[in-house]
């Protein structure tokens, strides 16, 4: 993707015009899927059906006597190493003598029509021995990581709340599927055009699995139709690039929505034990949490999820005694990695669920025992590190409770829950309000040698100043290009700035996770604009430019150092850098038939510095409307190891009607650390909005409710009448009724 904006300098701080808006709005935007060449053929894969089996043999005689038929490839025809992955090579590239979870590649089909391919891949005969799959991780015998977190040792209180809690399997629900064209290359190597969010990781797997140096596997970004987390792992990569090396033309790869389901990673289901300590008035004595994560089938990014779970396991609150344990195993269900929140989502919906119930038993307001227990600049996580910048919790709450609430439900239906389906007319349309408080932490963590590349380039274009940005930096859709332009019109005083595509051709920018890019690539193109600006000595851009000519300038920029976490304390400095957001929400909710609205949400974050106002509310609208679907509606139902609901008619995502008005307060306590001050912003909104809806939901209704998402038999096979108690006072009838 290319930006090139002249007339009125927009930097940084000021909503710049999206060079992709436009064209996305007006359906004119190129994705991955889009992609064409002349002469291309078309790859399908077969899939197991099974969630654990061996396979005995692999029959691709029907496939290949299909007409139109080009290829038929298996585990065989690997040129390379058999076996990838993030963080281990664990994954077959196709499945060998066993599959391990319902959906992994078996077998890839190259044919002059994707029917044909996919009726030819239909036709490959495989003879497998199913046996039991292992799908309830707490009965998993393979663990990806334990990661314990120690400090004190009193762990006795006056006031004690336990809880269990659930979080199911979310999908990242991207609109764009899974898609790529691979190109053979006259110099031995494949040209890959690719919807990823990391480039250079994505090489590094391909290239021995391709058995290639790595200098000739060249990956450029395609169109990205959404990624959250779902495309830092290999999908149909390695697929395409074989299919194309085998048959010397080009592949293109398309998923359709329901293989999507099976080929990317998903949210680690989470199981969890909480136990809270505190003193009368509400300050916490100790905590003890034990967090099980379902990593499914293969490791992804299993550790450092685990890693955030238990860094991140009790929340931003002063707690001198911590007892945590966070666990990812191995199952046969869908592999999870990587999704907006990583690790720190699951946490947070069980610790703030049991601060509501602290609050309960301590006589106090959802409000009142957060910020007694807030932490503040100058405190320490439980794994010792210090909070060294700005982290005003307790006045963020206290902002946030001053918001006004929403007016009671209007006698319009399409205000109440069930909408013009007219469920109810208001008389058994409960109101309930909710508070979520999440901390996230930004760039990778634990000493990752976490950096990104930029190159600059400034030059005369028709006697006129003109910047040239290259990184590696995945657009996925946050608005990165936009920043990166901003940047360098910021920094060079320039008003032609063109962002180049994101290829391999430049140093790596890592990938576009963790709420990193504006941080680390923007750190980046931060340090290559300096350097070009002091190559101008002092003069203005067309000035030096007339006479030094074109001047260009790479570099890296890295944050500060991270280190592992103890694997016995948990102690360590393992974070980059901390974000807050809090969340409230108000919902009415129909006792009878169990059907909720979000009428509104309320939040308050902290980032730092603002380098795009309308781009920074949309990242927290977004990051909302994932709370809310973990909340009450998305979970990829699993029997068996077996998705029963891989397609969005039954995986159901919010759409404009169930996401509601926002009131939003953004604050700006730069990070000294940080390159501009900023903070990353796109996951925080996630963490705090699901229990805040959560907490609504029980304050309207009186139940415990301790899993996520909220079915509407959780709430409607309950008796509505007296048995239903309040949880605090924020409870009252809306509607007519």
């Amino acid at each position: 993707m290319t930006e090139t904006v002249g007339t009125t300098l927009s930097g940084v701080g000021v909503s710049a015009r999206r060079p992709d808006a436009t064209l996305k709005v007006t359906g004119e935007f190129a994705y991955a899927s889009d992609l064409w060449l002349d002469g291309m053929v078309w790859g399908v894969t077969l899939r197991s059906p099974h969630p654990s089996a061996w396979i005995r043999s692999i029959d691709v005689g029907p496939a290949l006597r299909t007409a139109g038929v080009l290829a038929v490839l298996t585990h065989e025809d690997v040129p390379g190493e058999k076996f990838y992955g993030l963080e281990h090579k664990d994954q077959p590239v196709l499945a060998i003598d066993q599959v391990r979870y319902q959906g992994e590649p078996v077998a890839l089909v190259a044919a002059d029509h994707p029917e044909t391919a996919r009726r030819a891949a239909a036709a490959i005969v495989v003879d497998y021995e199913v046996r039991p799959a292992i799908t309830d991780p707490r009965q998993a015998r393979e663990v990806v990581r334990r990661q314990p977190v120690r400090v004190g040792d009193t762990f006795e209180a006056e006031v004690v709340v336990t809880g269990e809690y659930e979080v199911g399997m979310q999908d990242q629900a991207f609109l764009g599927p899974e898609s790529g064209l691979a190109v053979p290359a006259e110099d031995g190597g494949v040209d890959l055009y690719i919807a990823t969010q990391w480039l250079h990781v994505d090489r590094d797997q391909l290239a021995p699995c391709l058995g290639l140096p790595p200098e000739k596997v060249r990956l450029t970004l395609s169109g990205v139709g959404g990624a959250f987390g779902a495309r830092e792992d290999l999908s149909m990569q390695a697929h395409a690039c074989m299919l194309a090396l085998r048959l010397n033309r080009p592949v293109k790869m398309v998923y359709g929505r329901e293989e999507s389901f099976f080929g990317h990673v998903h949210r680690h289901p989470a199981r969890m034990r909480y136990e809270h300590g505190a003193t009368r008035d509400g300050k916490l004595v100790y905590v003890k949490a034990d967090i099980l994560l379902d990593g499914g089938a293969y490791c992804s990014s299993s550790p450092a999820v685990v890693g955030n779970a238990a860094s991140l396991g009790v929340g931003p609150y002063v707690v001198p005694n911590v007892r945590v344990e966070a666990t990812g195993v191995y199952t046969n269900n869908p592999p999870c990695g990587a999704m907006r929140g990583f690790g720190a989502v699951q946490a947070c919906y069980a610790y703030e669920s049991q601060m509501d119930r602290l609050a309960q038993a301590c006589g106090l307001s959802p409000v009142e025992i957060r910020v007694r227990n807030a932490v503040s600049q100058g405190d320490r996580l439980i794994t010792g590190q210090l909070i060294d910048s700005p982290a005003p919790l307790a006045a963020m709450l206290r902002d946030l409770e001053a918001m006004p609430l929403p007016a009671p439900a209007e006698k319009d239906l399409r205000a109440l829950p069930g909408g013009v389906s007219q469920t109810t007319h208001g008389e058994s349309v409960l109101r309930g309000v909710g508070y979520g408080v999440g901390i996230k932490n930004i760039c990778f963590s634990e000493g990752f040698d976490d950096f990104s590349t930029a190159r600059v380039r400034a030059e005369l274009m028709a006697g006129e100043p003109h910047v040239t940005v290259h990184t590696a930096a995945a657009e996925v859709g946050q608005g990165l290009v936009t920043i990166q332009a901003q940047i360098a019109r910021s920094e060079l005083g320039v008003e032609h700035v063109t962002v180049a595509t994101a290829d391999t051709a430049v140093g790596s920018a890592g990938s576009s996770s963790a709420s990193r890019q504006s941080y680390v690539t923007g750190g980046a193109v931060k340090a290559a604009c300096e350097a070009v600006r002091e190559r101008f000595k002092g003069l203005p851009a067309r000035e030096a430019l007339e006479r030094f000519g074109p001047i260009e300038e790479t570099r890296e920029f890295r944050h500060r150092p991270t280190y592992p976490m103890d694997p016995v304390t948990g102690q360590g400095d393992s974070h980059t850098q901390l974000a807050l957001c809090v969340h409230r929400a108000v919902v009415d909710v129909d006792v009878e038939l169990g059907l909720v609205k979000v009428v509104e949400l309320a939040a308050v974050q902290d980032v730092g510095r603002v380098m795009n106002p309308q781009a920074l509310e949309g990242q927290i609208h977004g990051g909302s409307a994932q709370g809310l679907g973990l909340a009450l509606m998305e979970e990829i139902q699993i029997r068996d190891g077996r998705v029963l609901n891989p397609s969005f008619t039954d995986y159901l995502i919010p759409t404009i009607l169930d996401m509601p008005p926002m009131q939003l307060k953004i604050l700006e306590n730069p990070d000294p650390a940080a390159p501009y001050g900023l903070r990353g912003a796109g996951e925080p909104p996630t963490l705090s909005s699901t229990p805040a809806i959560a907490a609504a939901v029980r304050a309207a209704t009186g139940l415990r409710l301790t899993r996520v998402p909220i079915r509407p038999e959780d709430i409607a096979l309950f008796d509505t009448g007296t048995t239903r108690g309040t949880t605090d006072g924020n409870r009252a009838r809306s509607g007519r009724g």
